[in-house]
């Protein structure tokens, strides 16, 4: 049961800091179909990073990696300023804007990963190598049944995670702009005719959700395979996008998609191993969390209720 909860927030926790970018995005009426694309160049950007600076610092040094978060949230934000400009500027199909940021980040970062990894390391390889991240035990926490294993073997990340998690919702909920961020997507004339600029609040919008997508990507780079390839592209962007429509917008619901996700993810390992299943139905069990996905979608998809402004692109002339 302790491995089951211990994996399953590994992995809930950076998809769930991904939905919340989503969230902010969508929010504002801005449709972010980009995560996957974000997260991917945000975990590249980092790990770049990381693997520049590694040999300034002893090998169990915790410095790399948060220099590699910090360039994550960076570069994801950087990145999504490509969906702004499509979207903001020219006015483009959303939906389309963000599937052209996804497959632009897959075939981008795959050929500069190719590119650095010749000129800075001189080695012909695709893939950057990340330390393995150190793991944090809370003294008499952890020693409690069953709700212990929340804090035995904890990832750094999940500490960020839960902050800046934290950090997201009082911004959302509790301040001026977040306010005025989910009133443009649910009107955005009426925050037009109150004085605020339409689009300088999405585009802060689309920039927030890049930094946490690219915190995301980061965090699975370091939990699930110790290095950054194109395989950080399986799906978790997308599955990021199911948990927010599933949590109907809001950010504690969404948070129990996630964990509903990484619980079902974990379990599946964990049944694997304990009925000594061959190896290859490990990779059978990476499809659960999706299989889950669609039956939520199916059942619970008719009581969401979207931002009533999402995806329209906004036009001051009209009313």
């Amino acid at each position: 049961m302790n491995i089951i909860i211990i994996d399953g927030l590994s992995f809930a926790l950076p998809l769930f800091i991904m939905a919340i970018g989503g969230i902010y995005c969508e929010k504002s009426g801005v449709t972010m179909l980009a995560v996957e694309g974000l997260q991917g160049f945000g975990a590249f950007t980092g790990a770049f990073a990381a693997v520049l600076v590694s040999g300034s610092f002893a090998g169990n040094s915790p410095v790399p990696f948060y220099i590699a978060m910090a360039f994550s949230v960076i570069g994801g934000g950087a990145f999504a300023l490509i969906h702004a400009l499509l979207c903001l500027k020219f006015k483009a199909n959303q939906v389309i804007s963000g599937v052209v940021v996804n497959i632009l980040a897959m075939a981008l970062t795959a050929y500069l990963t190719k590119l650095f990894n010749r000129i800075f390391f001189g080695a012909a390889s695709d893939k950057f190598v990340l330390t393995v991240s150190s793991r944090i035990t809370v003294p008499f926490l952890s020693e409690i049944p069953v709700l212990g294993a929340v804090f035995t073997n904890l990832y750094p990340f999940e500490i960020v995670i839960v902050l800046v998690a934290f950090l997201s919702w009082f911004v959302m909920y509790k301040t001026r702009f977040g306010m005025h961020l989910r009133a443009c997507g649910d009107n955005p004339h009426a925050v037009d005719a109150a004085g605020r600029n339409v689009g300088k609040i999405r585009l802060a919008a689309i920039i927030i959700s890049g930094a946490l997508s690219g915190l995301g990507g980061i965090c699975f780079a370091y939990s699930i395979s110790a290095n950054f390839s194109s395989n950080i592209y399986v799906g978790y962007g997308y599955l990021a996008i199911a948990a927010l429509i599933f949590g109907n917008w809001k950010i504690l619901p969404t948070l129990a998609a996630c964990l509903l996700f990484g619980f079902a993810r974990s379990g599946g390992y964990r049944l694997v191993q304990v009925l000594q299943m061959p190896s290859s139905f490990q990779d059978l069990v990476m499809i659960l969390p999706y299989v889950l996905t669609l039956l939520l979608l199916i059942f619970f998809s008719k009581q969401n209720g979207a931002p009533r402004a999402l995806g329209v692109i906004y036009d001051k002339g009209a009313r």
